[in-house]
């Protein structure tokens, strides 16, 4: 699944929401102390850049070495790409040693990882017991009750048959994504907790956007190309019909958060 992320990682990093200052805010006021921070399936490291002004220091990890190269560096993070399936050997080659981490974050990716195996990463990395996991992935966007007619239809029937069958975790709001963690404290639940984020797009932005999925990806390694002609003369209209040419999107994003406890 990385792969279809790779061919379009220009596209990616232009084309995806920034996550809001709000959920970072929240995080950080979880974790006792701010002295290292893992981002997993860091992408262009967006954010790993926002982890960064507050924690002392962020390893930032991909499988993806174009995104890697995309990405904005910065004094105290450190960029790794690593294997899909990383081993303890590697894990402690390059991403630390046991029980050193105040926090894991995953930002719009861990529906695409093999769950037990991270968590068990997870759980030999994060300091006992208030180590804190954090993971996030933001919904279809929302621009205006005629735009989102059109997205809703191009979402599920155009693109609906390529999506990953892990892709339904992210419509699902990461509700039913298997979570074993505490509460942290001050919340009586691990989430999933809303937080909104906007970007302002004009048309040729928000369809770079909808290149940038995995739907689209797959589809055009098949040969087809969902954004064709009619398709994007629906979005044109609707997005038109107003007279606004740049136009406010929010993206909804969804936060599971925990901490380790006591775990082995």
């Amino acid at each position: 699944m990385a792969n279809l992320f790779i061919k379009q990682a220009k596209q990616y990093a232009e084309g995806r929401p920034n996550y809001p200052q709000k959920l970072f805010n929240f995080i950080a006021s979880k974790t006792p102390s701010h002295d290292l921070a893992w981002d997993v399936g860091t992408g262009n490291g967006q954010a790993a850049q926002s982890l960064a002004k507050t924690y002392k220091n962020v390893i930032a990890t991909d499988t993806s070495p174009k995104q890697l190269e995309l990405a904005e560096k910065a004094p105290n993070i450190t960029y790794q790409c690593t294997s899909s399936t990383i081993s303890m050997d590697e894990l402690q080659t390059l991403i630390g040693s046991q029980s050193s981490f105040d926090l894991i974050t995953v930002a719009q990716a861990m529906h695409w990882f093999d769950l037990p195996t991270f968590y068990h990463q997870v759980k030999w990395l994060l300091k006992k017991p208030n180590g804190v996991i954090a993971a996030w992935c933001y919904t279809t966007p929302e621009v205006n009750p005629a735009v989102d007619k059109v997205f809703q239809r191009f979402y599920t029937v155009d693109a609906g048959p390529f999506w990953d069958p892990a892709h339904k975790l992210v419509d699902q709001k990461y509700e039913t994504i298997d979570f074993p963690f505490e509460a942290v404290d001050g919340v009586e639940t691990t989430g999933p907790f809303r937080f909104d984020t906007e970007k302002v797009m004009d048309l040729e932005g928000y369809f770079t956007y909808l290149r940038s999925w995995s739907a689209y990806q797959a589809a055009k390694g098949k040969g087809l190309e969902l954004l064709g002609d009619d398709v994007v003369e629906g979005f044109k209209k609707a997005w038109n019909e107003d007279g606004i040419s740049s136009k406010t999107v929010t993206y909804p994003v969804y936060l599971r958060i925990g901490k380790v406890g006591s775990s082995n």
